[in-house]
């Protein structure tokens, strides 16, 4: 009787070592695997930043070189009558809202915001400069 019982204890040991170290490896496992996910996470989150920061750059440029085409045109059309110049001031309005645009996109970008987020804000701000040049283009 005695034997039996050392046996039994022995095996139940045996089994409780044997259980925790299966949880301890799959604890380490565990964080491993977070760990791994948050660092591809913020790498990803870089990359995708960079590219956005590429967008940012090629908007703010084309807004640049539309705003120096209205300026150019300006006193032409307010050397004309009134409804020269309200059809001058629209499509100035479509320029001003391109130009809101772009600032939200930089907005999004300096407070860290989703990058999934920040790309829908590019495209409106895409086309909100789309419509301005059409707006130029129709001056």
């Amino acid at each position: 009787m005695r034997k039996s019982r050392l046996s039994l204890f022995k095996s139940t040991s045996m089994m409780i070592s044997v259980v925790g170290i299966i949880m301890i490896i799959s604890t380490i496992i565990v964080v491993a695997y977070v760990g791994y996910s948050i660092v591809s996470s913020s790498i990803t989150n870089d990359i995708s930043s960079g590219t956005q920061y590429d967008e940012l750059a090629e908007l703010k440029a084309e807004y640049s070189n539309l705003s120096v085409k209205f300026d150019n045109i300006k006193s032409t059309y307010y050397a004309g009558d009134a409804d020269d110049v309200k059809v001058y001031n629209d499509a100035k309005l479509e320029l001003s809202r391109a130009n809101s645009a772009i600032e939200n996109v930089q907005s999004a970008l300096d407070a860290d915001k989703p990058s999934n987020d920040v790309d829908s804000r590019i495209v409106f701000a895409k086309e909100k400069l789309e419509s301005a040049e059409k707006a130029y283009n129709s001056l």
